[in-house]
């Protein structure tokens, strides 16, 4: 029997939480994978640890600040230290790995992206953001380049591995599920008061901050919509969400026949990320198993789509395309880190992206300049709007 090769990983966001989850997986199977590249924006020391630990091959931090403590830190080892934000996109051109874990949140992760798609990397995608903004051009360019986007986030996970020998069968609809995040069933007169540590206490994940208060305001349904449309080539009007607490049905495909699959697991990040890595293996673990005791019940609605208005936006975005989404994007990153540092209350949130949306001309057909201009344009307006 032919021995696999161990897979190089890059992981673009290394210190956040799919990073992290992400060199758990890798630590666990040392046959399977090694962590060729680590990035991080600013967490310089847990880098080093990192670093120090899974010894890559690179290492960037994208704070220049904390270049010179990163680089005495691994002077003795032999990973290369490269500094600045440009330095995300040189490494990401590099020959020394086969597959990226994108898993810089945000805007921040297209370019890089771009940059391994040309590269012929595969792409295990955990940042919804790239195709958000830039769909059309990000799936266009993995065609042309041959490369694979095996989605990471557990949605869209759950639909690709629905759809693994279905290449015949026509999709009907899918189904994504939300678990409604810590504010299910309330009601705008509660929510007017709520604070940034409420909003972080997801009922289910463990996730960093920027997802916890999207899944918060549901905004994170609305961008995982949206990026459903171009992973999976789908109509707006085939994109469906339903609230489902419990997290334990991770998405569904229903077909033409009215058959429906679904993926099933205990809402644990580190399932789809090991996945996606190992593709088209799946590998043993020891990750704890679904009982059907707990939970024993299994439920389903309709989300609340006037108390939790992102969600009509988002879908706005969806069915109108052009730059919308991406302007929708860049509203919802600044409406968000205003949020999180008590700038603004949890309800303006969705006034400040509507606004934006209504602001920055509508483009049907972006190039990629204008998805960048349009991303700046919506930022600036939407900072001025709070005067960040």
């Amino acid at each position: 029997m032919n021995k696999v090769p161990v897979k190089r990983i890059a992981l673009f966001g290394s210190t956040g939480s799919i990073g992290r989850q992400a060199l758990e997986v890798i630590g666990s199977n040392p046959d399977k994978f090694t962590a060729e590249i680590l990035t991080a924006q600013s967490s310089d020391d847990l880098l080093i640890m990192q670093a120090l630990k899974y010894k890559p091959n690179i290492v960037v931090i994208g704070d220049e600040k904390k270049a010179n403590k990163v680089k005495q830190a691994l002077a003795t080892t032999n990973t290369k230290v490269f500094v600045g934000e440009n330095a995300l996109e040189e490494v990401a051109a590099l020959d020394c790995y086969d597959m990226m874990l994108a898993a810089i949140v945000g805007f921040a992760g297209l370019k890089p992206t771009l940059q391994a798609i040309e590269g012929g990397k595969a792409i295990a995608l955990a940042n919804k953001e790239t195709l958000v903004v830039a769909g059309d051009i990000v799936m266009q360019r993995a065609v042309e380049n041959k490369v694979p986007i095996i989605p990471v986030d557990s949605e869209h996970s759950a639909i690709f591995q629905c759809l693994i020998g279905e290449t015949r069968n026509k999709i009907e609809k899918i189904i994504l599920t939300a678990s409604g995040g810590p504010f299910l069933g309330k009601k705008p007169n509660y929510l007017v008061n709520v604070k940034r540590d409420h909003a972080l206490q997801h009922p289910n994940w463990q996730m960093g901050a920027k997802i916890s208060v999207d899944s918060a305001t549901l905004m994170n349904k609305g961008l995982e919509m949206i990026e459903a449309k171009w992973l999976f080539n789908l109509k707006p009007e085939q994109i469906q969400v339903v609230i489902h607490p419990q997290s334990i049905l991770h998405s569904m495909v229903q077909f033409e026949d009215g058959a429906m699959k679904a993926q099933m697991g205990l809402p644990d990040m580190k399932l789809p990320i090991q996945y996606a890595l190992a593709f088209p293996q799946r590998i043993p673990n020891t990750f704890p198993r679904y009982d059907f005791k707990k939970p024993n019940t299994l439920s389903f609605e309709e989300p609340d789509i006037k108390t939790f208005r992102n969600l009509v936006l988002a879908k706005e975005a969806l069915f109108k395309g052009g730059n919308l989404p991406c302007v929708l994007n860049a509203a919802n990153e600044i409406a968000v880190f205003a949020f999180l540092h008590n700038r603004i209350g949890f309800l303006d949130m969705t006034d400040l992206i509507e606004r934006t949306m209504q602001h920055v001309p509508f483009i049907e057909h972006p190039r990629l300049e204008e998805y960048f201009d349009s991303d700046a344009e919506a930022r600036n307006f939407a900072a001025s709007l709070i005067k960040l």
